[in-house]
């Protein structure tokens, strides 16, 4: 069985009338994703199907705002990442190392613990046409990294123990984030902020759409 089918039969273990869909983002039309299908669900989600989302969230089959506006910044401006090593961390759908690679990065690296997201992010670089290295763990990838890329994980304030993680260990970081509003942690400082939305759209507040890009270096 191909990672496409064991990712599909993992989705339908979750949403059994769920199937995924190749989309071609709108922003950035090179970077293709398996996504959930934009019509899911057509009717309400019964509490046994919402439980098991919450049980196993499928982060992977959305493209978050954030990873979306990060990866139109690095195509817009190849020169943060050409011929640069870079290292993608919490990769989900694997949408910003994709963007990295077709910026020209010399090498990227994806990693996620979880192995669904790693397999996703393998599945969508081989139909977005680019090569990455996909890791589990951070600890173990070894050698120099130029630049650090991170969208869509701050939601969780347990995982701002990893700024500073970041800054040592990569000479620049770029992080994207939509759910932090009062974000004060120098040596971050904010360099873009831009409007945009999850796919599939998942009728967020405006406050989510609300993207804001912030630079340690």
């Amino acid at each position: 069985m191909s990672e496409e089918e064991l990712l599909g039969e993992a989705l339908r273990r979750i949403l059994p009338a769920a199937r995924l869909e190749e989309t071609a983002l709108p922003a950035t039309p090179a970077v293709r994703l398996l996504l959930l299908q934009d019509d899911y669900p057509r009717d309400a989600l019964t509490p046994e199907v919402v439980q098991r989302v919450m049980d196993n969230p499928l982060y992977w089959v959305f493209c978050w705002a954030s990873g979306q506006v990060l990866a139109s910044f690095l195509l817009a401006r190849p020169d943060w990442v050409r011929g640069k090593r870079v290292l993608d961390f919490g990769c989900g759908s694997g949408v910003v190392a994709i963007a990295a690679a077709r910026a020209g990065a010399s090498e990227v690296i994806a990693c996620d613990i979880d192995p669904l997201a790693r397999a996703a992010t393998r599945t969508n670089a081989r139909r977005s046409g680019v090569h990455l290295e996909v890791v589990e763990d951070f600890f173990h990838v070894e050698g120099h990294i130029d630049l650090i890329t991170v969208a869509d994980v701050l939601y969780d304030r347990g995982n701002f123990e990893w700024l500073q993680r970041f800054v040592q260990r990569a000479d620049r970081v770029l992080i994207a984030d939509s759910r932090v509003k009062d974000f004060d942690r120098p040596p971050y400082r904010q360099i873009e902020r831009q409007a945009s939305c999850t796919l599939p759209d998942l009728d967020e507040s405006a406050e989510f759409r609300d993207v804001r890009i912030y630079l340690a270096d």
